[in-house]
């Protein structure tokens, strides 16, 4: 007997440090990134509105094997893709960096498709849209990623292929309804009629130019990929461990401790009613005794 308890009451132990360490634990990694997402929301804001009004596509020529080991079939494949990196990063020499950067996308023949400067002398901030080459997108974005100090980085690819094809699909298509159109026009027929025919026209060429531009971006000689960089003045706010183990363990008794009376509250509410269901159980069987 005193041996099952002694077993219960050891494992209850165990279960309820494990609980303690698992909230400090997560109190700890929740710091390091809660630090480090405060240093970008702006600039993810910045370039959330222009992206919308400024996008770069590439293409990849390449072949495939869609045929069987008897009889093999290559066929070309012009891939159409969308290729984003994002770097953010943090320097006390705001100066020096921002002209090692100049020179960097010089050297690269990239080209700034949107810039802003913000902020006074010691809180500057700038954030650069940059339109590189596929094939040197690699080497700006590795150079870029070495000034400063890194907040975050990474890179995304996203296939543009089917897109492509159906703005080419949606010309096609009005191409054929305007030249129909056009030969309804000629043969003649009412004032209205042919007004009507008129404006149609031009609703379908206004069509086109809007899908002409679209189709423009994803034309060779505009394949840009695109790197998002920002550069914020400061120099980078250092917690020590100690003073994150402090925070961690306060935090980390306090919820625990809110927590353990919780369970209890819960515990003896739970308590409280299946006790009152058993005094009900009870008072019914006595009231069927005295009936029979």
């Amino acid at each position: 007997m005193k041996q099952t308890f002694k077993k219960k009451f050891k494992k209850g132990v165990f279960y309820l440090v494990l609980l303690f360490i698992i909230l400090f634990v997560f109190r700890i990694l929740y710091g390091y990134s809660e630090y480090s997402n405060s240093n970008i929301q702006e600039s993810d804001l910045f370039f959330q509105e222009i992206t919308s009004s400024r996008v770069n596509y590439a293409s990849k020529k390449y072949k495939i094997n869609t045929g069987s080991n008897n009889s093999p079939a290559v066929v070309d494949v012009d891939q159409k893709y969308e290729k984003i990196a994002t770097v953010n990063t943090k320097s006390s020499e705001f100066e020096r960096e921002k002209k090692v950067l100049n020179k960097e996308i010089k050297k690269q023949d990239a080209i700034i498709q949107f810039e802003q400067n913000s902020g006074n002398k010691g809180y500057r901030k700038l954030q650069l849209l940059i339109g590189v080459q596929p094939e040197r997108f690699d080497s700006l974005y590795n150079r870029l990623s070495k000034i400063g100090k890194v907040q975050s980085k990474e890179i995304t690819k996203k296939d543009k292929t089917n897109e492509y094809k159906q703005l080419n699909a949606k010309k096609e298509s009005l191409l054929k309804i305007r030249t129909s159109l056009i030969e309804l026009k000629d043969k003649g027929g009412k004032i209205e009629e042919y007004i009507n025919l008129e404006n149609r026209i031009l609703s379908i060429e206004e069509e086109l130019q809007g899908l002409g531009v679209q189709l423009g971006n994803y034309d060779e000689e505009n394949e840009f990929c695109t790197i998002k960089f920002s550069l914020i003045e400061g120099t980078e706010n250092k917690i020590s461990l100690m003073h994150r183990i402090k925070v961690a363990l306060d935090w980390t008794v306090s919820t625990y401790l809110q927590l353990m009376l919780i369970l209890f509250f819960i515990a003896g509410f739970v308590y409280l009613i299946l006790l009152i269901i058993d005094k009900l159980n009870l008072f019914n069987g006595i009231i069927k005794n005295l009936d029979n």
